[in-house]
């Protein structure tokens, strides 16, 4: 041994506290599970603190945190009061009252539908998206697509974590893609 000590971090002791649910929601799927680090008050913190040490350089350079269902809910709220923004939810379909728009996005085993309020984003207002996982990138996507539609510009998509293999960022386009941990 050369005498120097490894320091554990946050983010070591984040990514430790990921459960790994095998076939989960359906054989042949290793779901990454976030909410044993929502339980414990100091990884939960500790999280939106890695969260936001990655998207420093955007504190009042953001007009809006949109935040997909549900996961996005847990880190969205924080990140938009740390960073000076609001926060929209990307809701399931029937979640939302009053006016939205709607997009469709590809499922492994179907699709499924995403929504937000019609008058949630101003023409030019700079979006972050955030979500706890990217896999597949279908609900990135489909997020991406109401914010531009509606007229917004995405500065950038932040995720606690990141399946490699599944090549989500691919779907995103040139955009900055932020991950805290990647499997």
């Amino acid at each position: 041994m050369d005498g120097r000590r490894k320091t554990v971090t946050d983010l070591d002791k984040i990514r430790a506290a990921v459960r790994s649910v095998r076939d989960f929601p359906k054989k042949g799927i290793v779901f990454r599970d976030l909410t044993s680090v929502m339980q414990d008050p100091e990884l939960h913190l500790a999280c939106v603190s890695e969260h936001l040490n990655v998207v420093h350089d955007l504190i009042d350079k953001v007009d809006i945190v949109v935040g997909m269902e549900s996961r996005g809910f847990w880190y969205g709220p924080s990140l938009a009061s740390d960073l000076g923004a609001g926060f929209v939810p990307a809701r399931k379909p029937g979640k939302l009252p009053g006016p939205i728009v709607e997009a469709e996005y590809g499922l492994e085993y179907g699709v499924d539908h995403i929504q937000i309020h019609a008058n949630a984003i101003k023409s030019g207002a700079r979006v972050l998206i955030v979500d706890d996982l990217l896999a597949t990138g279908g609900t990135a996507e489909a997020v991406g697509r109401l914010v531009s539609g509606l007229g917004g510009k995405i500065v950038a998509y932040l995720f606690a974590i990141e399946l490699d293999a599944l090549k989500g960022r691919a779907r995103l386009g040139d955009v900055r893609i932020e991950t805290l941990m990647h499997f």
